[in-house]
């Protein structure tokens, strides 16, 4: 009669014991998880976006005639496929951490549901260590097997019919964790596809520097004096501002006219007034054509925006270890190379007088006096903190660069 008692004990704990899915999530980190969804429609927007670039790089490079344009293409084309590796590196990783919290919570409910079982499994093991023929040989032995009988018959459809909902939890944690093999496997195809598309832009710009080696002279003038005047600035705002103003002069000086041919017959010229330059489109324009972000990653810091009692002239990006970084939009180089407490930074001239400064960077690709299109490789962002940051300026006044993005 005791393993009846026992049974029925078993039974009702089962029937108290919480069955039911309990569907708190406190301790989960719901939050982070909706930071991760975010971070995955994130990623998989930039990864469609730096596609779209190279397709469109790489037509152009097809249809271009002159070696340099193409090459230009090509390298531009490369930094564009190495930034979607990035963004589908990224996209898995969100996926692998959305998994991982789906199989934390999973995992908290199957604890809490597994102590009915483990009761109903110690009573059962109760039931079987008595051998049968020693229960038979008991009195009453068989009337109580008999009543045992009937009562597995009635109570085990309930037990499995109140298990359905575990079992379906237990296929769904092998089901995530296939999930997750296959999440890291695209993290790690990834990985190696990235390393493929660097080693070929490194390839590339090497070939690129020996095709240009006749320019060498001219862009190690211009760069020196570009050192010296970075020496002689107190601040980055400063060199900017020098920059700019060396900018325009160049601009001024390129939309004068050209030397007049003396007549033949200087005593029958007519005298006429000096033609006036009328400016060009590109001086007159009020936007840069092609802008973009230099990084694919979130912006952590927006424009205007006032931290440690600093106010924000610009963009910061929360850039991947070794990231690619891009020139957002065409121009000139005027600076490459490093600058105290900034790392190394790159500061591009742009038509129209603008101006655009990259901070942040690890190595640098390019040169100074270089010109390059949008999103032609400019380096690598640092390791660690990994903040890239971006400043559009105009005159001397720094603009929003999200009102460039198209």
């Amino acid at each position: 009669m005791w393993r009846t008692v026992l049974f029925l004990a078993v039974i009702a704990a089962l029937a108290a014991g919480g069955w039911s899915l309990r569907a708190d999530a406190q301790g989960t980190g719901v939050a982070s998880a909706g930071d991760a969804r975010e971070a995955l429609a994130r990623a998989r927007e930039q990864g469609r976006t730096a596609a779209a670039r190279a397709e469109k790089l790489e037509a152009e490079a097809a249809s271009a005639r002159d070696a340099a344009a193409r090459t230009a293409r090509e390298s531009a084309a490369l930094a564009a496929r190495i930034q979607q590796s990035e963004a589908r590196i990224a996209a898995a990783e969100a996926r692998l951490a959305l998994l991982g919290r789906e199989r934390a919570l999973l995992r908290g409910r199957l604890a809490e549901r597994q102590q009915p079982v483990v009761r109903l499994t110690g009573a059962l093991q109760q039931f079987a260590r008595r051998p049968v023929a020693v229960s038979v040989l008991r009195p009453g032995s068989l009337k109580e097997a008999v009543y045992l009988r009937a009562m597995l018959a009635s109570t085990i459809p309930e037990v499995s019919a109140r298990t359905a909902d575990l079992r379906a939890e237990i296929e769904r944690g092998r089901a995530l964790e296939r999930e997750a093999r296959q999440a890291a496997g695209v993290m790690r195809a990834g990985e190696s596809e990235l390393e493929e598309r660097r080693q070929e832009l490194a390839t590339l710009e090497t070939r690129q520097r020996l095709a240009s080696r006749d320019k060498t002279g001219a862009a190690a003038r211009e760069s020196d004096r570009a050192l010296a005047l970075a020496e002689e600035t107190r601040s980055l705002d400063a060199l900017v501002g020098r920059l700019e103003d060396a900018g325009s002069l160049r601009e001024e000086l390129a939309a004068l006219p050209g030397p007049r041919l003396r007549p033949r017959q200087p005593e029958l010229a007519e005298a006429s007034a000096p033609a006036t330059a009328s400016p060009s489109p590109e001086s007159a324009s009020v936007s840069v054509p092609g802008y973009q972000f230099p990084v694919s990653g979130p912006i952590t810091t927006g424009f205007g925006a006032v931290r440690g009692g600093v106010r924000s002239d610009g963009l910061t990006f929360s850039a991947r270890d070794r990231a690619q970084v891009v020139a957002p939009g065409p121009g000139r180089i005027a600076f490459a190379g490093p600058y105290r407490g900034y790392d190394r930074i790159v500061i591009i001239e742009h038509a129209g007088g603008f101006t655009s400064l990259v901070t942040g960077l690890l190595t640098l690709y390019v040169e100074t006096g270089e010109e390059v299109l949008p999103g032609a490789p400019l380096g690598l962002a640092g390791t660690g903190a990994g903040n890239v940051t971006l400043e559009l300026r105009k005159g001397g006044e720094t603009v929003n660069p999200l009102s460039q993005i198209g």
